[in-house]
This record gives C-alpha cells, sequence and structure tokens, in this order.
C-alpha cells in the first residue's frame, strides 16, 4: 500500500455552513456537502470494520497516513494494556483509586491525534490515551492516583492540563484559556502553526452541571476557540444517559449559537476527521463547536463502583461487539495496513508499558499526608492544624503493634 490511507476524497476540504465556502467570482452556485445535523450519527467505520464514505468529513482524513493509522492503534491498545494494570494495582492496594477507560480508547485517540502541538488539552480524569497523544508517561499519572501528588506532570510542558477530579469544574478554566489566547491574536492567522485552540473534555454526567453552561455562555459571547468534547459513555455512575438528557445531548449546542456535531464514538476514523473540523474552524476563528462521542464504558466508573448494581448484563455484551479496538483492527488488516507482526509488536510494547508503570508505581514513595497539610495554606492555619491531628489518631489507629507499623 501506498504511504497515504485510500480515501479517495479529493481537495480542498468542504467548508461548514455560515463560513465562506469560496464560491466563484461570477456566483455561479456549486454543490458542496452540508455540515450534517446535531442529530446525525456520524460514522465512517461500522462495527464489523467496513468503511463507508461520508460526504462531508471523509475530505478530513485525505492526507492521513498509514503510519498515522498503526499509530492510532498503537495508542488505543496500550492504553488499554496499561488501563488493566491500573485496574490490577488498585486492586492490591497500590493506589487510592482508578477510573478506567476500556472501551473509550477511540474516542480518545481519534481526538487528541486531531489537536496540533500548539491546542491546548483540558481533560477530566479518564483521558488516558489523550494523555499518550501528547507525550505524558503513564507512570507519572499513577502519582494521581497514589496520592503523591496534585498532577504528575508539567501542563506547559505538554500543553495537556493536570486531571480535574471536580466534575464539570474544568470547563470554565477551559474556555477562560481559550478567551485569553483569543485576546493573544491566536485564532486566524494566515500561518497555521500562529493559531491555537483548547480542547476541553466532559462526560455526559457533567454535561448536566451548571459549569458546563456557564462556560458554554461565555464561549459562544466572546467566540473562544474551544472544541467542548463530551464523551457519553452512556453512565455517569449508576444514572442512564437517557435520564440526564430527553434529546442528544448535541442539540444543545444550538442553545448556545454554535455548531453540534454527534459521531460514532468507537469509531475511531469518523472521531478523528469530527475532531480535525472543529478545531480547523476554532483555528480560523470562528468560535466553539460540540462534539457528542458516543460511545461505552465497558468497566466500571472507578473501583469504587459495582456495574451489574444497575446494568444489564445483555447491555455490556451488545457494546463489547462494539469494541473499538475490534473494529479498527478489522480495517487495518482488510486494507492490508497491519499485519500479525505489527499487532505483536504492539503487544509487546503494551507488556513492557505495563512493567514500566508497576515498577514505577511501588517504587514511589508513600511518606504520609504531611506534605498535603503544608500545602493548603502559606501560613500555620489552626483548621489545618486540627485536621492533621485527627488524622494522625486515625492512622495510628490501625497500629496493630502499637510502634507505628501498620
Amino acid at each position: 500500500m501506498s504511504s497515504r490511507a485510500t480515501t479517495g476524497i479529493p481537495e480542498p476540504r468542504p467548508e461548514a455552513p455560515g463560513q465562506d465556502a469560496g464560491l466563484p467570482a461570477d456566483d455561479a452556485t456549486v454543490d458542496l456537502p452540508e455540515l450534517p445535523s446535531a442529530d446525525e450519527m456520524v460514522q465512517l467505520l461500522d462495527e464489523q470494520g467496513h468503511r463507508h464514505p461520508h460526504p462531508f468529513f471523509d475530505a478530513y482524513l485525505a492526507d492521513i497516513t498509514a503510519d498515522e493509522l498503526r499509530t492510532f492503534y498503537r495508542d488505543m491498545a496500550v492504553t488499554r494494556r496499561f488501563d488493566d494494570e491500573g485496574t490490577a494495582l488498585q486492586r492490591q492496594g497500590q493506589l487510592a483509586l482508578w477510573v478506567p477507560s476500556r472501551g473509550q480508547e477511540a474516542a480518545q485517540v481519534g481526538s487528541g491525534r486531531a489537536a496540533a502541538p500548539q491546542d491546548y488539552i483540558v481533560p477530566t480524569y479518564r483521558e488516558h490515551a489523550v494523555a499518550r497523544t501528547r507525550g505524558v508517561d503513564f507512570a507519572d499519572i499513577m502519582k494521581l492516583f497514589r496520592g503523591v501528588s496534585n498532577s504528575g506532570w508539567d501542563p506547559r510542558e505538554h500543553n495537556f492540563h493536570v486531571y480535574t477530579l471536580v466534575l464539570a469544574a474544568q470547563v470554565p478554566h477551559a474556555v477562560g484559556y481559550a478567551m485569553g489566547i483569543a485576546r493573544d491574536g491566536a485564532v486566524g492567522n494566515e500561518d497555521p502553526a500562529r493559531n491555537e485552540a483548547v480542547l476541553g473534555y466532559f462526560g455526559d454526567g457533567a454535561s448536566t452541571e451548571g459549569e458546563v453552561h456557564e462556560g458554554m455562555v461565555f464561549a459562544s459571547s466572546f467566540t473562544a476557540p474551544i472544541v467542548f468534547f463530551c464523551q457519553n459513555n452512556q453512565w455517569a455512575i449508576s444514572v442512564p444517559s437517557a435520564v440526564q438528557s430527553r434529546v442528544p445531548l448535541s442539540r444543545r449546542a444550538a442553545g448556545y449559537g454554535f455548531p453540534g456535531i454527534r459521531v460514532d464514538g468507537n469509531d475511531i476514523l469518523a472521531v478523528h476527521a469530527v475532531t480535525r473540523w472543529a478545531l480547523e474552524r476554532a483555528h480560523a476563528g470562528s468560535g466553539p463547536a460540540l462534539i457528542e462521542a458516543f460511545t461505552y464504558r465497558l468497566g466500571a466508573h472507578t473501583t469504587a463502583d459495582d456495574p451489574t448494581k444497575y446494568r444489564a448484563a445483555s447491555e455490556e455484551a451488545e457494546w463489547a461487539g462494539k469494541d473499538p479496538l475490534t473494529r479498527f483492527e478489522a480495517w487495518l488488516r482488510a486494507e492490508g495496513i497491519a499485519d500479525d507482526a505489527f499487532f505483536a509488536d504492539v503487544a509487546a510494547e503494551g507488556d513492557a508499558v505495563a512493567a514500566h508503570v508497576r515498577e514505577a508505581t511501588l517504587a514511589l514513595s508513600l511518606s504520609g499526608l504531611d506534605t498535603s497539610f503544608a500545602n493548603v495554606y502559606g501560613q500555620p492555619h489552626p483548621l489545618v492544624d486540627e485536621e492533621r491531628r485527627w488524622h494522625e489518631q486515625y492512622e495510628a489507629s490501625f497500629d496493630d503493634a502499637g510502634d507505628g507499623t501498620h
């Protein structure tokens, strides 16, 4: 196969309605593909791994190379192996908590790989695959879940913000950052390298929080260069998305005055194309867009959760058949882009990454919470001192021999 993916789609890319469509000077009309409605589910790769053309979004895959496609799969598969290791470490008592991302790899890699290096990404707390696309060492993520750091990586180094554990709290921050770069003139420049945007993630549960509404109001009012990326994984812990919203979440964008797109979140090609479109639009200065990636978390919300208490086994089995890795592997094999040797190499890398993460995690010091208490305020505070004393008494209650060991 050639170095390019065989999309067979001509250039230039279609323009979204409301933008300059590049009509001829004599005002002759031309037929341009239209942006899908907010209710249409954009899908390019079905559950069986069959590729279907799309009149609008195919153009955003025309320059994707075979090497990039293989990287997409590697990102997804290695992240899943890392994710399994995270669950194992938590079950063995080495992490305070773990937030799995199994089933959402296509939504994360497809969108993360669409971002330009200068774009700033603001995650929630389960965007492990997005972190990989930004060069974050998986071992650094464990510093947060082991309780030894509030982050684990330098956001400025990776243009990847710290994880936010408070539901939806990151959305106003993402919008504020986007408003700032717009004021700095980082949109609408002829040189693409001078244009920036923000890619902000949240889940379907967070979509009902006030911070999301407030963030979208400000983003629309100030034409902020931000792409709101909602991973609708069907369940906000134990509440189904159908209870949270009677209409597709993508429709909500219309109320704020910007486009909303619903995409099959288990289809990495569709997610990548849609996100490239939205970011390109933001770079041009056309403002925000909302992407609803319709996906499914195949595991628990966190390791503190038991999904069997609120989800039917038949539902989980149905979505297991829509696994994003399985369908993408089928297409890569059918197109001759990847073979057995490639997939074996990916599996070996996954095991190596998992071993690296385990070794690094176990080496992290567990020196207690003294530094956490000390970092609350710049000066000593009586309430913090009281809480520290309570914590010391609580820890002492677990001493078996009375000698400070646990």
